[in-house]
């Protein structure tokens, strides 16, 4: 047998001399090697000076010589790689349909409420028209993805204005969540009472393409000198090292109470404040009003009736805590939309920052990685609607004003002629071809039926204050015609459809006959593509989709 003739003492190279003894005896005892005792090795291969060898009849050399310090470093191995998982942050599991009943998938911190370890949760989303469907949702699945699962699963076009709503009927309040925001986290903040709604908001990312709409040049201040003005107006918001304020009066609703102040308040970084002292923002004239950090900004549904608010253009700091106190909510109102629109914009903006705009670029460039054979994506678009001349062999792009706005009336009356062809051949529709025309429009999604003027304006608000938001629906005041409620520089306009006659046929009109269509669906297409007696092209229709 071998024996190893070196002292604990002794001044050699101990880790060269145990590696040559273990591989010896490997060779000559593989079946003894595994049965011996075994003392813990370091990791450079020498023993533990502290533990002395355990009593046994062998001879102590044979204890140290042996190959058994494998089995001590697979024990050392086996400990580290414990304490290293036990170390790791927690990380989302991407995949928890693979895991097994002994590994559940890990969350992180905060993402899901107390108590709550499973991967899927079923969410309940009601459509604008009352109807509802449970879907069942990862934990990690964000707002965006949400919508895009709906609106696969309902047949929509997606054209990335689709949002999911915070809606609390309780406290009248609602907010569209971030793309980016947990649908889960955001679940966990609301009460039995709240509910999530899929609903059109064309206005979501509208400011990063009008910037000056949003933004009044006597509500922006700046706290150090911004080269560029208002064209340099977004990056000065995206950048962390400048201090855009926004500034101006507010009816401020006073915590615990009913009664109502205009304060002068302005929003920084760090929270909005107001002050004490008329339009001084002095520091110690500043009070914080509410932090934007955990908190969220919501719209009011019903400020006067619910609050008393003085005006219609009430938006709430919601901290994330409150769930059914309204003692803690920060009511505020603005004198105009454009106000409210305003300061509700710089707490997104001043929250999330680079945040937004990522949510923002992100959907083009996923379009642009789409196969052909997707989810069809289309948008109307001014710059994509242009008046062409189809008179010649090839088509030509009309870029005279005054010549386009002739073809177009020759394009209207067109129209009548062919539509009149038609009638006096025949229709292939079972119904009379005057009927066809008084109801075809109701096929179509823009079309709204007989609601309130109030209801009309409430869709147009709801769905976003962009210039060309527009819906058609039956006149109060007329049974025979009907109404085009349309949104241009946030305001919202009335245009009446009239029906007329010529010839001995029924036409529609809403320039006192100078251009005349057989129906609404041809009104329409002529409008989004002219703006003739319009203010703006028709740009986007207000839709609600059954789920």
């Amino acid at each position: 047998m071998l024996h190893c003739t070196a002292g604990w003492e002794d001044d050699v190279d101990l880790e060269a001399l145990v590696n040559d003894v273990n591989a010896s005896l490997e060779s000559l005892y593989p079946a003894c090697s595994m049965q011996s005792e075994t003392v813990p090795l370091l990791q450079n291969g020498q023993h533990a000076r502290s533990q002395p060898p355990p009593a046994a009849p062998r001879p102590p050399q044979a204890q140290r010589s042996q190959p058994v310090h494998i089995v001590a470093v697979r024990r050392l191995q086996e400990e580290d790689q414990q304490l290293r998982t036990s170390s790791l942050p927690a990380i989302p599991n991407p995949f928890p349909e693979l895991c097994g009943p002994g590994s559940p998938p890990v969350l992180t911190r905060g993402s899901l409420p107390p108590g709550q370890a499973a991967a899927k949760q079923d969410v309940k989303i009601f459509s604008e028209d009352g109807t509802s469907k449970v879907v069942e949702i990862l934990a990690d699945m964000t707002a965006r993805d949400l919508c895009q699962l709906l609106v696969y699963r309902s047949h929509c076009v997606d054209d990335n204005s689709w949002t999911l709503v915070e809606h609390h009927p309780h406290l009248g309040l609602e907010r569209c969540l971030e793309d980016h925001e947990l649908v889960v986290q955001v679940e966990s903040t609301m009460a039995s009472e709240s509910k999530f709604l899929f609903r059109k908001n064309y206005a979501k990312y509208e400011f990063f393409k009008n910037p000056t709409n949003f933004f009044p040049e006597q509500m922006v201040t700046w706290c150090q000198q911004s080269n560029g003005g208002h064209s340099q107006l977004l990056q000065n918001f995206l950048n962390s090292s400048s201090c855009p304020e926004i500034q101006g009066f507010l009816h401020v609703k006073e915590l615990g109470r009913k009664s109502w102040r205009k304060l002068y308040v302005c929003l920084r970084r760090s929270g909005l404040y107001c002050s004490t002292k008329g339009v001084s923002k002095e520091p110690r004239h500043l009070q914080l009003l509410a932090g934007l950090e955990e908190s969220s900004v919501f719209s009011l549904t019903a400020g006067r009736k619910q609050y008393g608010a003085p005006t219609d253009h009430g938006f709430c700091i919601k901290p994330n805590k409150v769930r059914n106190e309204t003692k803690e909510l920060r009511l505020l109102c603005a004198e105009d939309e454009q106000g409210r629109t305003c300061w509700m914009t710089a707490c997104r903006l001043l929250k999330y920052g680079m945040l937004l705009y990522q949510n923002y670029r992100i959907p083009p460039q996923r379009k642009a990685l789409l196969p052909s054979f997707s989810t069809p994506v289309r948008s109307v678009s001014e710059n994509s609607l242009v008046a062409m001349d189809f008179s010649g062999q090839t088509g030509r792009v009309i870029e005279n004003p005054a010549e386009a706005q002739s073809a177009a009336l020759e394009e209207g009356h067109a129209w009548r002629k062919r539509s009149t062809r038609m009638n006096i051949l025949g229709s292939q529709s079972p119904l009379h071809p005057s009927t066809l025309s008084t109801v075809i429009h109701r096929t179509q999604h823009w079309f709204h039926g007989r609601i309130s003027r109030e209801e009309s304006h409430r869709i147009i608000k709801q769905q976003g204050l962009v210039d060309g938001l527009f819906l058609l629906r039956d006149s109060q005041s007329n049974p025979k015609a009907f109404v085009l409620t349309m949104c241009h520089h946030q305001k919202i306009k009335n245009f009446q459809i009239l029906p007329c006659e010529d010839d001995g046929q029924m036409f529609f009109s809403l320039d006192d006959g100078n251009t005349k269509f057989s129906d609404l669906i041809q009104l329409v297409d002529f409008y989004q593509l002219n703006k003739g007696v319009l203010p703006c092209k028709l740009k986007h229709h207000c839709i609600r989709v059954a789920l």
